[in-house]
């Protein structure tokens, strides 16, 4: 199997655009050559991440039909983006629209920005008529419930560039989760309710397929490492890292290293062999490991794997997509958890961390790599990448299994340094300030029952998160600054309403 990748480089979009055959040959030419400059435009664009690859004019229901069918099969196509350059009558779409099981995204726009007004005639009017045909557009796809974003404005606007780039990334991650595989390496946590889930459900909702392996397979693997793969990897943690001089060439716990080295070559292996691209642990089986996955955890969500703790597979989902949306921007994704929090008043921040698997994503420091015990877990002592998250904003957001569905609760959050350093405390971890204010945070995210594992991006936004949910299909419910806890009970019960309706019978 191919090593994973976590790229936008091999996905594309195509641009679709309505006409109709009504208009006559000399102005079909100009749509299409008025579309393909659009597209040049939408491509050319700086936060536009995704290739936009122009599709022929599409003027009958026949051709649109069998588009979609195209779009459907190529798997490096995530989504279209369709726009009306004319009157499309939108009968001829609703073949196309009900085929199409790829993201949409609607853009109304035209080609020009500002109108001649002393050249306007009726050939202009019949040309540029964007304004009708995306209309009657959006009525067709109203009307049959197609679920859709609507960008609205010119291509040059980079407010729009910006939305159409949130949207691809939105896509991308769809993608990666609609042929993810997850390996759970034992179960989770015994008696923890949040990390439970179906499965089967998520395959139906997300595509992801999530299945169990016995730890000791994965054991064996790390065993397997040769000592040539364990010294060319130390030499790089060497390189990268600002290694302990304990766990160094000659240091007294070298040997700790070398298997923290041997768990990522056994891990990776595994992974790749099996196509993988997310994958949980539990320090209660860890069968012949000696040591808790750390520092190979951290290096592999890095690298854009999912991951999740404890056995939580929903939230090893989430840092996959999330690293697949996030691709090529500064920051990461992480699995993070909320630990615990400074409660002075006016001034209250969240202390987020694990035992020990936060991603050096989250960092643009170089991270200590040191060995410290565990306490929990009955196995030697496992070594990790120590840092503190670079200050920035940011996103949590949580996974959560409701029995008739899929939820999933985000917090706006804003990255911080500590108030004080913490050299009792050898972990990578994060310390935010929660939008709208803590305790509305802290309250809303109760009521909503979210998990207490999230997924912590610095390198995308809320927007791509509410375009995946959309995507989706799945319920989000969003904390920012326009929180209001009265205000987010009545959407917890609206929704509640809504999602049970939307399932029929």
């Amino acid at each position: 199997m191919p090593k994973l990748t976590t790229t936008l480089d091999h996905y594309e979009v195509w641009f679709l655009t309505g006409s109709q055959n009504l208009y006559g040959e000399e102005t079909l030419r100009q749509v299409a050559e008025q579309s393909q400059q659009i597209a040049r435009t939408l491509d050319a664009a700086g936060d536009v991440p995704v290739k936009v690859v122009w599709k022929p004019v599409l003027k009958d229901s026949d051709s649109i039909r069998r588009l979609a069918l195209e779009v459907n099969a190529a798997d490096s196509v995530i989504g279209v983006i369709a726009w009306m350059h004319t009157f499309s009558p939108a009968k001829m779409w609703i073949h196309g629209l009900d085929a199409l099981q790829k993201p949409l995204l609607h853009l109304h726009t035209q080609a020009n920005v500002e109108l001649p007004w002393g050249e306007i005639d009726f050939d202009f009017m019949n040309l540029n008529q964007a304004a009708h045909g995306d209309r009657e557009f959006g009525y067709i796809q109203t009307r049959l419930g197609v679920v859709r974003k609507t960008v609205v404005g010119h291509v040059s606007n980079p407010a729009v560039t910006a939305q159409i780039g949130s949207w691809q990334r939105a896509a991308a991650g769809w993608a990666a989760s609609r042929t993810m595989k997850l390996a759970r390496f034992g179960d989770n946590m015994r008696y923890v309710a949040v990390t439970e889930g179906d499965k089967t459900e998520a395959e139906l909702r997300f595509g992801v397929q999530v299945n169990t392996w016995g730890v000791n397979e994965l054991a064996d693997a790390v065993h397997a490492a040769s000592g040539a793969d364990i010294d060319a990897l130390v030499a790089e943690y060497e390189d990268l890292y600002a290694v302990a001089p304990e766990l160094r060439r000659g240091g007294d716990r070298h040997e700790s290293l070398r298997y923290g080295a041997a768990i990522e070559i056994g891990l990776r292996t595994f992974l790749e062999e099996g196509g993988f691209s997310a994958f949980t642990t539990s320090f209660e089986d860890l069968g012949a490991l000696r040591q808790l996955p750390g520092l190979a955890v951290q290096r592999l969500m890095a690298d854009g794997y999912g991951f999740g703790a404890e056995g939580d597979w929903k939230t090893a989902i989430l840092v996959r997509v999330a690293n697949v949306m996030g691709a090529g921007l500064p920051g990461g994704a992480s699995l993070m958890e909320d630990y615990t929090y400074d409660m002075t008043p006016g001034a209250e921040l969240i202390l987020g961390a694990h035992m020990l698997e936060v991603s050096p994503s989250l960092t643009s420091s170089k991270p200590s790599l040191e060995v410290h015990p565990l306490g929990i877990g009955g196995k030697e002592d496992p070594v990790r990448l120590v840092f503190t998250a670079d200050s920035g904003p940011a996103v949590v957001v949580a996974l959560s299994d409701m029995r008739d569905r899929f939820r999933l609760v985000a917090n706006v959050v804003e990255v911080v340094q500590p108030t004080a350093p913490l050299p009792n405390l050898p972990v990578g971890r994060a310390v935010w300030k929660p939008a709208p204010d803590f305790a509305t945070s802290a309250a809303a995210w109760l009521t909503a029952g979210a998990a207490h594992h999230t997924v912590m991006s610095t390198a995308v936004g809320i927007e791509v998160f509410q375009d995946y949910a959309e995507i989706a299909g799945t319920e989000l419910l969003v904390i920012d600054e326009s929180t209001e806890l009265r205000e987010f009970g009545r959407e917890l019960r609206w929704n509640q309403a809504y999602y049970r309706l939307a399932q029929g019978l």
